[in-house]
């Protein structure tokens, strides 16, 4: 029994044949189907603790009233 790994560039010519056989409708399936699988599903939790870290971070703005005492 032998066991063989195929290099990166076998792999992605294999890929790129695969995709040229496609119709536009399978290489459409198919597109959104691999960005499902290359999302982080952490990526937006992420996201929004990066936001509020920032808004913490943010100087506080002191806004004057618009009545002013003279």
């Amino acid at each position: 029994m032998s066991i063989s790994f195929q290099s990166e560039e076998i792999v992605l010519n294999k890929l790129r044949e695969r995709l040229r056989r496609m119709t536009d409708e399978e290489l459409i399936k198919f597109g959104k189907e691999v960005r499902k699988l290359a999302e982080n599903p952490f990526q937006k939790q992420l996201e929004e603790a990066r936001a509020e870290w920032k808004r913490r971070r943010e100087p506080k703005r002191y806004f004057p009233s618009s009545r002013q005492t003279r």
